[in-house]
C-alpha cells in the first residue's frame, strides 16, 4: 500500500460539483491500493501517518503529530499511485488492486484512522473528483507499506 500525504491548510473534494469531503488543518492522505496488500499493512500505516511528526512547535520545529495538533484528515482513493512508469512512456497499472479489493481496504483504511477520534472526510471511491489542497510548507511525504517489513517499529 502507497500513501502519498500532504501537510495542509485546508483541503477539499469535490465530485459532480458537490463537495464530498473537506478538512482544516491536518493531513490529505491520497491512498494507493495493490493486490498484495493486507489489514496489517494498512493498520501500520494509520499508526505511521497519525503519528508522524511533521507539524511545527513552538520552535519552528516538526515535533507534533496530526493528534497532537488535534488536525483532519481528508482520504482519498487513488490507484494512480500504484502504477509503474519504469517501462515506455505509458504507466503500467498491473500492480494495483482490483477495484472490489482495492474499496474493502480502503474503506478499512478510514475505519482504522477513525479510531483515533480525528476528524476525517473521504473522497469517492472510482469517482472522477476535483482534489483541492492547500499544502502548508510544503509538506509531502511518500510511505510505501513494504518499508514496514525492512524496517519495523
Amino acid at each position: 500500500m502507497k500513501v502519498l500525504l500532504q501537510r495542509v491548510s485546508w483541503a477539499k473534494i469535490t465530485v459532480n460539483d458537490k463537495i464530498s469531503g473537506k478538512i482544516g488543518p491536518g493531513l490529505c492522505v491520497f491512498l494507493g491500493v495493490i493486490s498484495e496488500d493486507t489489514k496489517e499493512d494498512i493498520s501500520w500505516l494509520v499508526k505511521k501517518v497519525i503519528n508522524l511528526r511533521i507539524f511545527e512547535d513552538e520552535n519552528n520545529k516538526m515535533n507534533r503529530s496530526l493528534l497532537d495538533e488535534n488536525g483532519e484528515m481528508l482520504i482519498v482513493s487513488q490507484f494512480t499511485l500504484c502504477g509503474n512508469c519504469s517501462k515506455g512512456r505509458r504507466p503500467s497499472w498491473i500492480g494495483a488492486a482490483e477495484p472490489t479489493f482495492a474499496e474493502k481496504m480502503y474503506k478499512y483504511f478510514i475505519e482504522e484512522a477513525s479510531k483515533y477520534g480525528i476528524k476525517i472526510a473521504t473522497g469517492v471511491f472510482q469517482a472522477h473528483m476535483q482534489v483541492e489542497i492547500c499544502n502548508d510548507g510544503p509538506v509531502t511525504l511518500m510511505i510505501d507499506s513494504k518499508e514496514r517489513k525492512k524496517n519495523e517499529d
